[in-house]
């Protein structure tokens, strides 16, 4: 069968080179994909957000599964778009989506449903707001309600650093629609990791476990990104943090969604908070996390399609995902002064030497072509993605593939996977 992949992005590439892998599969398409991916899939050039293109396209080319990557087609309904017109398409529908387009909504289902997570409120106004901080105290999250490219949250150390935020979002309009509303929480202490299940609506298959890396500098430090680089397995998710997440967080929530009139299929995403014993869920996305997305399918050992088109069809029963006990650790090489203003335009070398090394896969962010070259052209450009026996040599694999490659202001962490070590 053809299968179209949209979006643009690392997580859609290791979408693509995962799905291509399948006997199932005859031809991979990529809208609107980047030079990386063009190397494996045809990409075509559609926006993300057209989705009457993307429509006709799917129609034209006849294609037997869509898989969809980020979250914006999502929330505009492009699953419910296909499948009223027959077509076989992997995502979450728009009414459920929302669990990721809105921060209210996924706090409001969170409390309803007794899903762990921080106490919080709901703001559109400032000065409820202020007053709100000014009683809490810091530190203390402020979150832009809406859908911000994972850059919306900000963990406030101080008060005046918390009622900036406000200020920004609300009546600064710093995230645009985003942050006409803003969630402000309840800063949990311990250490995050990624908890990823797809489901449909009804049964539940877990991933496996893996932890990202949002800050933008060494030892957590600095502003959020989208991710500067992502492992798996992620050693804080014991096998009974594992047992929570699944009862407490992904069954709660997905029995929620349904009792909601909003089943919810596709993949979910938890980001959790985990301290000791305890489970508390940051947030949900509707999507395979990206970074997350390139260690995990470096080290699924089954054929991702036909659980994929299983989904599409609304029956998991049945179906087993099986991983290699390898780790796989994900480096992002980002461009100078991202999450901030970033040039592009720069040429990138070493990746024909990166090719060469084993157990190592260079996917493409953030690059265009530059005649038979590739150039940066976007915030997050390449995650440099390892398997390894251990955490250890998978990170040791991917910094080595980090090494040969550069160009003129390139910034990476030089942490990722150090909190598995330690544990």
């Amino acid at each position: 069968m053809k299968i179209l992949v949209i979006g643009s992005g690392g997580r859609e590439h290791a979408l693509v080179w995962k799905i291509s892998q399948s006997p199932l599969v005859t031809k991979v398409y990529c809208a609107p994909g980047n030079p990386g991916i063009g190397q494996i899939a045809e990409n075509v050039a559609l926006k993300v957000d057209d989705l009457p293109g993307l429509l006709s396209f799917a129609q034209k080319e006849e294609i037997g599964l869509t898989v969809v990557g980020p979250e914006l087609p999502l929330s505009l309904g492009i699953v419910d778009l296909f499948e009223e017109y027959g077509l076989k398409i992997f995502g979450a529908r728009r009414n459920a989506a929302l669990i990721e387009a809105s921060k209210a909504f996924s706090k409001d289902i969170m409390k309803k449903y007794q899903v762990p997570t921080a106490f919080y409120e709901v703001f559109s106004e400032v000065e409820p707001a202020i007053a709100y901080i000014e009683k809490h105290g810091a530190p203390i999250v402020v979150k832009a309600d809406g859908l911000a490219a994972g850059k919306g949250v900000i963990v406030a150390q101080t008060k005046d650093e918390a009622i900036v935020a406000v200020r920004d979002m609300l009546s600064g309009n710093a995230f645009g629609d985003a942050g006409s509303r803003v969630v402000i929480e309840e800063f949990l202490r311990g250490e995050e990791a990624s908890f990823l299940a797809i489901t449909d609506g009804k049964n539940i298959i877990p991933l496996a476990s893996a932890q990202d890396h949002k800050a933008v500098f060494d030892d957590d430090k600095g502003p959020n990104t989208g991710g500067m680089g992502a492992y798996s397995p992620a050693p804080v998710v014991t096998p009974a943090i594992h047992e929570k997440a699944m009862t407490e967080v992904m069954r709660r929530t997905i029995d929620g969604m349904a009792a909601e009139g909003r089943p919810y299929r596709g993949v979910l995403y938890a980001g959790l908070m985990i301290d000791g014993d305890s489970v508390k869920t940051l947030e949900f996305n509707a999507r395979f996390g990206d970074p997350e997305c390139q260690p995990l399918l470096m080290r699924m050992k089954s054929d991702i399609v036909p659980v994929l088109l299983a989904v599409a069809n609304g029956d998991i029963s049945g179906f087993t995902l099986e991983w290699h006990d390898q780790a796989a650790v994900c480096v992002v090489m980002a461009a100078k002064g991202y999450p901030g203003d970033y040039p592009k335009g720069d040429l990138i070398s070493g990746l024909d030497l990166a090719a060469t090394m084993p157990h190592l896969m260079v996917f493409h962010a953030g690059t265009s072509s530059a005649g038979t070259s590739f150039a940066t052209n976007g915030g997050r450009v390449l995650g440099v993605t390892a398997l390894g026996d251990t955490v250890k040599d998978a990170i040791d694999r991917a910094y080595a593939g980090v090494s040969v490659i550069g160009w003129d202001g390139v910034h990476f962490r030089r942490d990722i996977g150090s909190k598995a070590l330690g544990r």
